[in-house]
């Protein structure tokens, strides 16, 4: 028997219903116009992991973390439900607790919470590229289809300060992101690169929007680093560029990382990412077919993993009903009808934990864009459903 939606609901996620039903051949999540100016998933989200300052709290960890991506991602999903208040809320708190109110004169520390003191506060001034795009990326977002030119402003002065601090022309690789500004130059031509830190589309746009070419010559290098470092199809969470003095150019599994070189809660969201490229993104059709051993072996097992090993495609353990949402997109922009149902039925199934922040965040992205909530145009720019005439 099919769940009910109480029992979905229950289980924190949110599906929006079109005047249909929901049909187990294609379990249908698109919105409908009437529906657009609504996001139940999001209003989840804001009551349960953000606090009335503006704080995204992740409840699993003992010191109560705060990471600079989670209030990026945050400022993504507020513009995707037209939330202005939410919006500035999650800024403000930003600024004033993660760039000592200033996020024109430094990057957000990545990692703010309880410290071994008992005091709370910034416990890592180290920050993250990847939230500092998306959040870059959001507020010149929201400048332009909120009319707010502070935002425009601070967006583009972050996007320069990413280009300045936390990106390296690589040899052999090109212009690139480093994962933030200390600690992944490993000296001797050897560096540490994170894959999912590079949505091409993020790239795509602010080339379009800062009008700097580095960010052109980022996402180039950005796609040979989601190709190179996934030789069999598997994204690693973690790799190792280097160059020899030939110039002999390489990547590597980072087997001296926490997860030993596999694929696992980073390398999610390369799939992520891939799935929601505009079908006339010159780079979709390679990336997603580059990428679809991670699709068979999903539909192999009937779930996602939780870590891969890249080099023998060997899968450990169930990935989460979170790590299904994630790959919606992805199973939906290539031939893999069957996984993606069977995906779609592990979600009205199981849903996804409400207390989980990861595990929801990677279902505001993909059951997101699954219900037409947003959309990533061909040169990268997110559209949301509430702009539409109809949802105004």
């Amino acid at each position: 028997m099919r769940p009910s939606l109480h029992s979905l609901l229950k289980h924190g996620i949110r599906i929006c219903i079109a005047s249909a039903a929901l049909s187990l051949s294609g379990l249908s999540f698109a919105a409908t116009a009437g529906s657009c100016t609504s996001w139940p998933a999001w209003e989840h989200f804001r009551q349960q992991f953000i606090t009335k300052d503006g704080r995204v709290v992740d409840h699993s960890g003992s010191i109560k973390p705060t990471v600079s991506e989670g209030q990026a991602y945050a400022m993504f999903f507020a513009m995707a439900a037209n939330d202005q208040p939410s919006f500035k809320q999650l800024l403000h708190w930003t600024s004033n607790n993660l760039a000592g109110g200033d996020l024109t004169v430094r990057l957000p520390a990545w990692q703010w919470g309880q410290r071994a003191d008992q005091s709370w506060g910034v416990i890592d001034n180290n920050s993250a590229s990847d939230a500092d795009v998306w959040m870059a990326y959001s507020l010149l977002l929201a400048g332009d289809i909120w009319g707010n030119t502070s935002y425009s402003a601070l967006g583009s002065l972050l996007a320069q300060r990413v280009l300045r601090e936390e990106s390296l022309d690589l040899p052999g690789l090109g212009f690139s992101l480093l994962p933030a500004p200390h600690g992944f130059d490993l000296g001797e031509k050897r560096w540490k690169l994170n894959p999912s830190y590079v949505p091409l589309q993020l790239l795509r746009w602010l080339a379009v929007k800062e009008r700097d070419q580095r960010w052109q010559q980022m996402a180039q290098a950005s796609f040979r680093l989601l190709i190179q470092s996934a030789p069999k199809g598997f994204s690693p969470d973690w790799t190792i560029y280097q160059t020899t003095s030939s110039g002999r150019a390489s990547f590597s599994p980072d087997l001296n990382g926490a997860e030993k070189g596999d694929g696992g809660y980073n390398a999610i969201r390369v799939y992520l990412w891939a799935g929601m490229l505009h079908a006339q993104d010159p780079e979709r059709s390679r990336l997603l077919r580059h990428l679809a051993p991670m699709a068979a072996l999903t539909e192999q097992l009937g779930y996602p993993p939780e870590f891969v090993n890249i080099q023998t495609g060997e899968a450990k353990n169930p990935g989460t009903t979170g790590f299904s949402a994630a790959l919606l997109p992805f199973l939906s922009s290539g031939q893999h009808s069957k996984a993606l149902q069977q995906q779609q039925l592990r979600i009205q199934a199981n849903g996804i934990r409400p207390d989980a922040y990861y595990d929801q965040v990677l279902a505001l992205f993909g059951i997101g864009w699954q219900e037409k909530r947003f959309a990533f145009l061909p040169d990268g720019r997110a559209e949301f459903a509430w702009q539409a005439a109809a949802c105004h």
